[in-house]
């Protein structure tokens, strides 16, 4: 885990290599599979979740894909005065456990989506369908 500081003038202090970091930092550090921690530098208190909130937030204002759409957030607000935010909190967890467990499939097929011709796809679906059918007419 990589520890940093947070100063009230909001520059991060990497503890470990004794230097200041940007956001971009803590991304690359995230992208590379390992965790993080972030406390203020006046009281100790742990602001890793508001920081990795504010990495999001950066990533989508540079122009990457949405992950959480503004839907999705006005319903996780929700849950939290629903009383659900545990239950959700733990939902989410367990839901990008499996995504990440399979995500080498999900590769395969997104690649393979991306690669046919639409017309094809559109003619296989078609072809599907149609057997459906006739299978349905035979009974």
């Amino acid at each position: 885990m990589h520890r940093y500081k947070k100063y009230t003038n909001r520059r991060l202090y990497d503890l470990d290599s004794s230097k200041y970091v940007t956001l971009d930092d803590l991304r690359d550090v995230l992208l590379s599979g390992d965790s993080i921690q972030v406390t203020e530098s006046s009281d100790g208190a742990d602001i890793t979740r508001g920081t990795l909130l504010q990495i999001l937030a950066e990533q989508e204002a540079q122009g990457h894909e949405v992950v959480l759409t503004n839907r999705a957030l006005e319903q996780i607000i929700r849950f939290y005065d629903q009383r659900f935010g545990g239950f959700v909190s733990s939902y989410i967890e367990q839901s990008m456990l499996l995504f990440l467990e399979h995500q080498d499939q999900y590769r395969t097929q997104m690649k393979n989506m991306t690669t046919l011709n639409p017309m094809n796809a559109m003619r296989q679906a078609m072809d599907m369908w149609t057997s459906q059918a006739n299978h349905k007419k035979k009974e």
